[in-house]
Parts: C-alpha cells; sequence; structure tokens
C-alpha cells in the first residue's frame, strides 16, 4: 500500500530495492529513514519480463519509474539475488566478520537506462577452515536494519531468519561474525510435496488447537531426539497418519514442528548458546512464520527477545548511508 506523500509533507531522500529470486519490493524513504511509500511486483529474478539488462531496466521502471521521475537525484540501492551472478551486476561475496560499513565498501554499481547508478550490497560468506563454506545474500541487509532497532543488539547476540533457507547468524560488535543456514524450509517443502509422506496430507487446515498440538508434538519428538534420529522421525509422519493417531491435515504441523525442532536442537548446541543471559534471540522476518519459531523456541525455553517483521527498508537504508548517499539526497 502506497502512502499519498503530499498528505504527510514526507521528502524522500532514497529509493531502496528487495530484489530476490521470484519478487521484487521497493521502498520510498525520507531522510530519517522512515519508509513514505512501499510497492511489491513479482517480477524478480525469474520472471523478468525480458533477459538480461533490458529486463532488469524494464521491472525498475515498471514499480519506481515515476518515483525516479518526479526525483531524479534520489539514490537507489538494492540487496538481494540481484546481486548474484545471475542477477543484474554480481556483488561478490564479502567473508566474515563484517558490517554494514564493509558492504557498502564492497558494493557494485550497474546503471540503468538513463544512466544513474544502482548500488547493490553484496552476500555474506563463512568459510571457517577445512568446513564447508556457507552463504547468504539479502539476509544481511535484514540484519543490518535489526540492529538499527535496538543499538544495544550489536553488542552481541543471535538473529534467526527462519525461511525456505534459514540463517543463524551470530553478532558481535555490530559485525556478522557466524552464521549457519539450514535448509528447513525446502526439505519441508520437497517432502510434501514430493515424497510418500505428503500422499497421506490432507488438503486444508486443521483446526488451529489441533494444528497446534499437532505442531508442538513434532518439536517436542525433535526435543527429544539422538543424534541421527531425523530420518527415522520422519517416516513417523506416515505411521501417525495411516494408524490414525493424527488426522490428515495435522501432518503437515507435525512435520513443520519436527523438521523446526531440529533445527534448533542443532542451532542451540553452537558456542555461547548455553547462556540465554548473554545472547538474546532476535526473530526476523515474516510474521506467521516468525511465530512458528517463537512457538517451538518456547518448548526449549527460549523466548526470543523480539520478533522484528522485515527489516530490510531500515537495513538498506543503513547501507545507503555507509555508502555516503544519504546525505547528497537530504
Amino acid at each position: 500500500m502506497e502512502t499519498e506523500l503530499n498528505r504527510r509533507g514526507a521528502r524522500p531522500a532514497l529509493v531502496a530495492l528487495d530484489w530476490g529470486t521470484s519478487s521484487l519490493r521497493a521502498f520510498l524513504m525520507d531522510a530519517a529513514g522512515a519508509v513514505v511509500a512501499e510497492r511489491a511486483s513479482s517480477q524478480g529474478l525469474r520472471h523478468l519480463p525480458q533477459p538480461g539488462h533490458a529486463g532488469f531496466t524494464q521491472a525498475l521502471s515498471a514499480i519506481a519509474g515515476d518515483w525516479l521521475r518526479d526525483g531524479p537525484r534520489l539514490p537507489l540501492v538494492a540487496c538481494g539475488m540481484v546481486g548474484s551472478a545471475q542477477g543484474w551486476r554480481e556483488a561478490p561475496y564479502v567473508g566474515c566478520p563484517a558490517d554494514v560499513t564493509t558492504l557498502a565498501a564492497h558494493a557494485a554499481r550497474v546503471d540503468d537506462a538513463l544512466g544513474r547508478p544502482l548500488w547493490i550490497a553484496p552476500g555474506l560468506l563463512y568459510a571457517p577452515g577445512n568446513e564447508p563454506p556457507d552463504v547468504m545474500r539479502g539476509e544481511e541487509i535484514q540484519i543490518a536494519g535489526a540492529l538499527a532497532r535496538q543499538p544495544q543488539w550489536a553488542r552481541r547476540a543471535c538473529l534467526v531468519l527462519p525461511g525456505t533457507h534459514s540463517k543463524w547468524a551470530w553478532v558481535e560488535d555490530g559485525r556478522v561474525t557466524t552464521f549457519r543456514t539450514a535448509m528447513t524450509g525446502e526439505v519441508y517443502a520437497v517432502l510434501r510435496q514430493h515424497s510418500l509422506l505428503g500422499q497421506l496430507m490432507s488438503e486444508g487446515e486443521s483446526e488451529p488447537a489441533v494444528a497446534a498440538a499437532a505442531f508442538n508434538q513434532g518439536v517436542e519428538r525433535a526435543r527429544a531426539s539422538r543424534p541421527g534420529d531425523l530420518t527415522h522421525e520422519l517416516f513417523a509422519v506416515r505411521t501417525l497418519g495411516l494408524t490414525g493417531r493424527l488426522p490428515g491435515p495435522a501432518l503437515a504441523d507435525y512435520l513443520s514442528g519436527l523438521l523446526i525442532g531440529h533445527e534448533i536442537v542443532s542451532a542451540l548446541a553452537q558456542p555461547g548458546m548455553a547462556a540465554p543471559d548473554e545472547m538474546p534471540l532476535l526473530l526476523v522476518g515474516e510474521a506467521a512464520l516468525s511465530r512458528r519459531y517463537a512457538q517451538a523456541l518456547a518448548a526449549f525455553g527460549r523466548a526470543p527477545a523480539a520478533e522484528l517483521g522485515n527489516t530490510a527498508p531500515q537495513g538498506l537504508w543503513r547501507f545507503a548511508g555507509a555508502a555516503g548517499l544519504i546525505g547528497a539526497a537530504a
């Protein structure tokens, strides 16, 4: 929903884009970092009007062309898969530890059809020793936005970003030092849609109380598990349905709780997580999924310090400020 700028007397200072694989969101922001207008489009990387530079240019014009015409000197920044190797211009990963100043120093530039520069935030790479590397792209900007909400969180915190590929990121002194990715959302989707487990999952939703009980049952099964139990426990999604101990629609909730629970078991076993007073947990992302993670965390006695929603706009504003773009616009 877009706010009428003239009613608020807002003075735009930045156009910020959260540009992913399947969607594009645009934010018009003022010099104080407030969102004064917001738009969404389905023209992510996979759904451009045509391939290559021309397609990106058309998608940008469609979602923010009037903002840019009315404010020809407004700086333009972006995060997400638009900076991947398949994006408009690759912004190579930078290594941890890194903060928003590091991201700004390694921004990539691409010019639109009118020669206006678009500054793209790089992703983060975590490559500890001989262990497999881990990457994120887009979440680093959400983390920057989350830390802007409460400066004390920048001292030391763990940020949980649920999603298709959930991220757990550890921050010290404002810098992301380590992070871990769990493919929980993708595994859930694959098992539900393309495996034997999904055959008993009825369409539709359970009654709220039944769904919550099934989800909690899955979380508790994960919490009581032993190393290596997951593949055995997954088969229970089928047997609970075959024996009638869970109704068909509730099997998906049980599977969700089981997978999220195992993700949490693994994450809480990481160094430093045993002292909750010293390591507050922050949930960042879509509200319904964050609530589900908060429900699961409660079973482990780890209530999140905050559920922050989408913090990408504030992160993009901080990125633009670190790049020296906001002052000129204001």
